[in-house]
């Protein structure tokens, strides 16, 4: 019998390739997903899985589709984390649906497949790369931006599984603490990714310094830099370092991400900066810096015309879209792309949450702000309000005119909270 070339596994028959009806099912749910991102470490209980579940739900505020997936079969903490331990999946013969954190974030793990959370799973590697195999083919993940996989920790079956079903363009993210004993264990993780052949995207540096919650003073319990060491020694990009703080591991015991909690502790405040590549990856900021078109859907409101909202200062648009006098609300004719009325009205008092209902219920459809936290655009977005960030300034007549006409320089979101 002949081979027909294209074929890896060896089943061919008279030279057509009789793919396995899995992997054809892996290929199809694969090829809905932009951006695979698996978490390791090379050392347990450096926070990896908290790490994991805090980048998800970043993301998934900042606005993109997101799955998080939890392939640690010993030890699933993801339902925990994300206060799931309760739910299950609803399953058909073929399929299982992920479990929707949010409207953005959809979550599955063999946690919610156990009858209980006593039970002790003794598999052996085959086993747990079938289930592997099975998460990525039979949950109706559906279009993402980002899949997050949470690997347990060493380069074993579970990460070595992962990395083959994703494929070649499937990224590291590895996890570390500062101290000499994670990152001799790290290393090898790195080591490990080179030699399967996927990229490394970054290293970060989880439990860098305590922060006191009295008094804000950091103390370097396990040391600090390891991490940013060894991502300089590999010439791997360092993404960022999280310290310890008591807000965290409180979140994590009640189930509540700390980027839930509000992205200005210190802990946030490293998460945001951390995702921000990932968004570059995402094409996040080339999008808004295509000036070609204007983002697609936005101008769909009812009866033909879209209400699009600037933040305003002394007349001309304000940087911080929470510190703004006043919101210009321009009404758009859809068809026409020009610009019908306008008003000024004072928004309420900034505080989280307020202003996207508020210019919801006012019937914004679309903002276009200079700076604007991870937060704040998905509190808009859950509001069906459209975020564009990054534009330079100018007055709103002049914003939106060189909107429509896909003219708007935009450049770096300056908002970094």
């Amino acid at each position: 019998m002949s081979e027909c070339g294209s074929c890896s596994g060896g089943n061919c028959s008279g030279g057509s390739c009789q793919e396995n009806p899995q992997d054809l099912k892996i290929k199809k749910a694969l090829g809905k997903i932009k951006h695979k991102i698996v978490v390791m470490s090379g050392k347990g209980g450096v926070g990896k899985s908290t790490v994991a579940t805090n980048i998800a739900v970043a993301l998934s505020m900042a606005g993109m589709k997101v799955g998080l997936l939890d392939v640690d079969v010993h030890g699933p903490s993801v339902p925990r984390l994300l206060s799931l331990q309760d739910e299950k999946p609803h399953m058909e013969r073929d399929c299982m649906e992920p479990i929707a954190w949010s409207r953005n974030l959809g979550v599955m793990s063999l946690g919610f497949l156990l009858p209980s959370k006593e039970d002790a799973v003794i598999w052996r590697g085959p086993v747990k790369i079938g289930l592997i195999r099975q998460f990525i083919s039979d949950v109706t993940w559906g279009d993402l931006d980002f899949l997050i996989i949470d690997c347990p920790p060493g380069t074993g079956d579970e990460p070595l599984s992962a990395l083959q079903e994703l494929g070649p363009d499937a990224k590291a993210v590895i996890v570390t603490t500062p101290q000499g004993v994670a990152i001799d264990d790290v290393r090898r993780s790195v080591t490990f990714c080179n030699q399967v052949g996927n990229e490394i995207f970054g290293i970060i540096e989880n439990m860098s310094g305590f922060v006191c919650s009295k008094c804000g003073s950091v103390e370097n319990v396990f040391g600090v830099g390891g991490g940013e060491k060894l991502a300089q020694e590999t010439g791997v990009r360092f993404l960022g370092r999280i310290p310890m703080h008591a807000d965290v591991a409180r979140s994590g015991e009640e189930g509540f991400p700390i980027m839930k909690l509000g992205d200005h502790s210190p802990a946030g405040e490293a998460l945001n900066h951390i995702i921000k590549p990932l968004l570059d990856l995402a094409g996040r900021l080339q999008e808004q810096q295509d000036t070609s078109k204007p983002v697609d859907g936005a101008l769909s409101g009812d009866n033909g015309t879209t209400r699009v909202a600037v933040p305003v200062a002394a007349g001309q648009l304000c940087q911080h879209f929470g510190h703004c006098e006043k919101f210009a609300l321009l009404d758009v004719d859809n068809a026409t792309r020009t610009i019908t009325k306008g008003e000024l009205l004072t928004p309420p008092p900034h505080e989280p949450g307020v202003l996207p209902r508020w210019l919801a219920e006012k019937g914004a459809k679309l903002i276009i702000a200079g700076g604007m936290g991870a937060r704040a655009q998905s509190l808009f977005t859950e509001s069906g309000i459209k975020v564009v960030v990054g534009a330079q300034g100018g007055d709103p007549e002049t914003i939106v005119n060189a909107y429509l006409a896909g003219q708007l320089t935009v450049g770096q979101n300056i908002c970094d909270h």
